[in-house]
């Protein structure tokens, strides 16, 4: 059957076209609104600004296909082959993609959001742009892809596989990401606001210049993590891991930084305002020309600072240990 074909059957009201042989077929800004291509082959098929919306491409055979500024929202991709297939810039939202096999398709600028992609495979898919709010990415494969300025906020991303992904600029404000491995990730100027990172691993994460704000990282690993220029205030980082972390010129203001680890770290001209670093451990860390204008450092450990030019006025240093070993009243 042929792209003409196909479309003098559809204006006649056929709609079921499952397992049709559709094989580089034209159907470029087609009009197939709710049609059946259930197990039809679409291979290399020419579906540009086609309006695809409800339509049902289970099992599909789409490889190479261009489905590029498409109209597929709604529809059902279950099981679906898009195999090196051109979805730059289609609009997905509400559709089914369980089981979609996405593996080198282009997806920049894609428009996912609320779309079902539980246990997707995208490792390594370049993601650039792409639109995901309120997706159901659960037990997807992430692995090495690239989701640089991707709107991720209230997807669902428990148990994604994240390692070695691009979050650089990406939004993701207010996801949930407890406990996950984001080991050495790249979320530089991200948008992480209201984020729940607690108990999360991000040792030697990128994360500077990203916002950050009222975000809870609790008892989470950011071990020589790269914060500078990172916006935390009123952040919880309780009992965080910061061993080694650039924090230079960090707001830190009003953070909860009660308990936390900041041995050797870098907070060069960061602002720690009126924060609570009750009990922390600052051991060698380098706190020049930093803003610590009532913050309260009661029982905190400050053997071997560094705080030349910094701002103390009104803070609390009750049982503080002081740079040079002396236990402060």
């Amino acid at each position: 059957m042929d792209g003409n074909e196909l479309l003098r059957r559809y204006e006649a009201g056929e709609r079921d076209f499952s397992g049709a042989n559709l094989i580089r077929a034209n159907l470029e800004r087609a009009n197939l609104v709710g049609a059946n291509f259930s197990g039809a082959y679409l291979a290399t098929a020419n579906l540009s600004r086609a309006c695809l919306t409800g339509a049902n491409l289970s099992g599909a055979f789409l490889h190479r296909a261009d489905l590029s500024f498409a109209k597929i929202n709604e529809a059902i991709l279950t099981e679906a082959d898009l195999t090196k297939a051109n979805l730059k810039g289609a609009y997905l939202v509400k559709s089914l993609l369980l089981g979609t096999r996405l593996s080198g398709a282009i997806l920049t600028g894609v428009n996912l959001r609320l779309a079902n992609l539980q246990g997707v495979n995208l490792c390594g898919a370049d993601l650039r742009g792409i639109n995901l709010r309120s997706a159901n990415l659960v037990n997807a494969n992430l692995n090495w892809a690239n989701l640089s300025e991707a709107r991720l906020s209230g997807a669902l991303l428990r148990g994604a596989l994240l390692n070695g992904v691009n979050l650089s600029r990406a939004l993701l404000n207010g996801v949930d990401l407890n406990s996950v491995d984001l080991d050495g990730v790249n979320l530089s100027e991200s948008k992480l606001s209201g984020a729940n990172l607690s108990g999360a691993n991000l040792s030697a994460a990128n994360l500077s210049n990203a916002q950050l704000r009222v975000s809870l990282l609790a008892r989470s690993n950011l071990h020589a993590a790269n914060l500078s220029g990172a916006t935390l205030s009123k952040a919880d980082l309780c009992e965080a891991n910061l061993t080694k972390a650039d924090l230079s010129y960090a707001d830190l203001s009003e953070a909860d930084l009660t308990g936390a680890k900041l041995n050797v770290a870098r907070l060069s001209e960061a602002d720690l305002t009126n924060a609570s670093l009750r009990g922390a451990y600052l051991w060698g860390a380098n706190l020049n020309v930093a803003q610590l204008r009532g913050a309260d450092l009661s029982g905190a450990s400050l053997r071997g600072a560094y705080i030349e030019g910094a701002d103390w006025q009104e803070a609390i240093l009750t049982g503080a240990t002081m740079p040079d070993g002396t236990l402060h009243e």
